[in-house]
């Protein structure tokens, strides 16, 4: 049976978090070879409001392109948490910004200052997302580190190449003291 991986990505309208789902999404398919969909969803109002992209990666087809069951669940946002948190499938994983979500006592979630690291790295919040996808790819391996941080040069505006990659390696650096 082939391995399918379904992630949501999950904050307020504003944090990027669709384009992170993109860019994770053709990671997978464009640099890795594997199989990849990616969906969408936000509220009514563009930022500020919840947002969501859903990602399914496999290394075979994939006949439903949404996730059922998620695997990993990124949550930038208080409102991103309740709305998401529960479901992470048993055994799956939790990302949450350790700053911004204020989690429920039994979680198991992994607490990671998201926002903060890409102030610190980049002197940008905007790089949020990018931190995200480096502690996402990190802890989990779904994709290759070359194959992200192409694809986020690949979508990096012109000339903010160099400080997506330190804020992609901000996040991978997370992962690891995650990981000791």
């Amino acid at each position: 049976m082939d391995k399918r991986t379904e992630i949501r990505l999950a904050g307020e309208g504003g944090q990027g978090m669709i384009l992170a789902g993109i860019i994770l999404a053709e990671a997978a398919a464009i640099y890795d070879g594997k199989q990849a969909t990616q969906t969408q969803s936000y509220g009514p109002e563009a930022r500020g409001g919840a947002s969501r992209s859903e990602v399914v990666i496999s290394d075979g087809e994939i006949d439903h392109p949404e996730v059922l069951s998620a695997d990993v669940v990124v949550a930038l946002s208080q409102e991103a948490y309740k709305k998401f948190a529960k479901s992470v499938r048993p055994g799956g994983l939790l990302i949450v910004d350790a700053e911004r979500v204020e989690c429920d006592p039994a979680s198991q979630a992994v607490k990671i200052p998201v926002l903060r690291l890409a102030q610190e790295t980049t002197g940008k919040a905007i790089t949020a997302n990018t931190v995200a996808l480096g502690v996402l790819v990190g802890l989990t391996g779904v994709v290759s580190k070359q194959a992200i941080e192409k694809a986020v040069t690949a979508r990096a505006p012109k000339g903010t190449e160099e400080m997506n990659r330190k804020a992609l390696e901000a996040g991978f650096a997370a992962a690891e003291q995650v990981k000791v």
